[in-house]
């Protein structure tokens, strides 16, 4: 019975962290455009976040990566170079080729989310000794690149 209830607060506690980076993420995007409309919808986001993850992928990759069929893949990354967020990088290796590459528009609006990412590492490294530092960074590794193989990202 102690065990169920260790593997729920397991759970609890990475929610409240994953939850914790979200919710500061949209408290500064909110409080950089109340002025303003933000000119990024909530799918924009999510396509130029899974983008930027992917490394430079094609059309088509990102269009398999988020399952989604490549016209809307391509709908959604015209949209997206219009408003100046990503560029269309022909290959050197193919020029029938072309990988998405984020801007520095977009990487300026991104950079509120790692400014946070950072901080909080920051704060974990005077917290925790170093020795607690290298065991959670091999924990996260390994949760990372073993234990969710559903999302495989290029710099693992």
């Amino acid at each position: 019975m102690g065990l169920r209830r260790e593997e729920g607060v397991l759970e609890r506690k990475l929610e409240d962290v994953y939850t914790k980076f979200k919710l500061h993420f949209y408290q500064e995007i909110f409080e950089r455009f109340q002025d303003r409309e933000a000119s990024l919808t909530t799918v924009e986001t999510f396509a130029m976040e899974t983008i930027q993850a992917l490394g430079s992928p094609t059309v088509n990759e990102f269009a398999s990566f988020m399952h989604i069929s490549q016209p809307n893949a391509a709908y959604k990354i015209n949209s997206l170079i219009r408003k100046g967020y990503l560029a269309k990088i022909q290959s050197e290796l193919d020029k029938r080729e072309y990988h998405l590459q984020v801007t520095d528009k977009y990487r300026a609006y991104y950079n509120i989310s790692n400014d946070y990412v950072r901080l909080v590492a920051q704060r974990v490294r005077q917290r925790f000794s170093p020795e607690e530092c290298a065991q959670l960074e091999h924990m996260l590794a390994v949760v990372s690149q073993e234990l969710m193989p559903e999302v495989v990202l290029e710099q693992e």
